[in-house]
């Protein structure tokens, strides 16, 4: 029915209905932590979902659709946490969860990257599961594939290999942009290299994160952390340390060296970016993000989250 004109749209006679707008974003989750023992493999990096430019999600997945948001609404920023580096001979952790949620829409969220796995034992070589996996370790009695990205998220963590004393080596950790270096193409004694992180635009200029940790070396050469802040992982001759995955860009930490307490590398804590026209920025926030307006002439602002907050449309 109709009342002075105007139709009954759910919102109660003559009532508009709620102002609405777009905006684009990136949420990337905590990386995985390297394992802390000889043999370590490198740490995956956290799951990553974009939608800015057509740019590509994590593991080949496409280019996600604009949030649309309601005017007063509060949304809910969530900024994963870095995987803990192992120590001592134990694994790490995997990444945990960025995402962005409210009332009216469906939750964007994203997965933590997975721990790598070491030797000794077919349990702990086995890299984790996560956003990007982990990748798996020498072990003397078995190869094991590296652990699972997520679709539309992240890349596989290198396969670990079969070996004996230094000629032992190691797969890297999964990137978004793609997945760790296997064992079959790492040279003995050497770490696997860390899959390479995605290139985002989205605050003005091109900045890749989320890269995978690279695996340690026990003889040889340590493998590289993946591009977009992946960690080196670490080196037994030289006793160089295990690099830690880059603070706010999901990239995994490095596994560590073969020495008497050996540690891998944390894994780097994940971000949330906003991306709206000027003109719709409401100005209320919490939990202190970045704000840059009109980026690069563009008539539009852009909120990078470090930390949990919220964003009031």
């Amino acid at each position: 029915m109709t009342q002075f004109g105007y139709r009954t749209l759910g919102f109660g006679s003559g009532v508009a209905p709620p102002a609405t707008y777009d905006i684009d974003f990136l949420v990337i989750a905590g990386g995985g932590g390297g394992a802390g023992r000889y043999y370590a493999a490198g740490g995956g990096a956290g799951g990553y979902r974009a939608s800015f430019n057509s740019e590509t999600s994590g593991g080949g997945g496409s280019s996600e659709s604009a949030l649309t948001l309601v005017a007063s609404t509060v949304y809910t920023i969530t900024i994963g946490a870095a995987g803990a580096a192992g120590a001592g001979g134990a694994r790490g952790t995997n990444g945990t969860a960025s995402s962005i949620t409210g009332s009216d829409i469906t939750a964007i969220t994203t997965v933590g990257g997975g721990n790598s796995g070491h030797d000794p034992g077919p349990h702990d070589a086995v890299g984790a599961n996560g956003g990007s996996g982990g990748g798996s370790g020498f072990t003397a009695a078995a190869s094991f594939a590296g652990g699972l990205g997520t679709n539309n998220q992240g890349y596989d963590g290198g396969a670990g290999g079969i070996g004996a004393g230094d000629t032992g080596k190691t797969g890297g950790g999964g990137g978004a942009g793609a997945v760790g270096q296997a064992v079959a193409t790492v040279s003995a004694g050497n770490g696997g290299n860390g899959g390479a992180g995605v290139a985002s635009t989205i605050t003005g200029s091109s900045v890749t994160r989320a890269g995978g940790g690279g695996g340690s070396s026990y003889s040889g050469t340590e493998g590289n952390g993946g591009t977009g802040g992946g960690g080196n992982g670490g080196e037994n001759d030289t006793t160089t340390a295990a690099g830690a995955g880059t603070v706010n860009t999901g990239s995994g930490g490095g596994g560590g060296s073969h020495t008497a307490a050996p540690t891998g590398g944390a894994g780097g804590s994940g971000v949330v970016i906003l991306r709206m026209a000027d003109a719709k920025y409401s100005g209320t926030t919490s939990g202190s993000p970045t704000v840059a307006t009109d980026v690069g002439g563009s008539g539009q602002t852009v909120l990078t989250f470090n930390a949990s907050g919220s964003y009031t449309a």
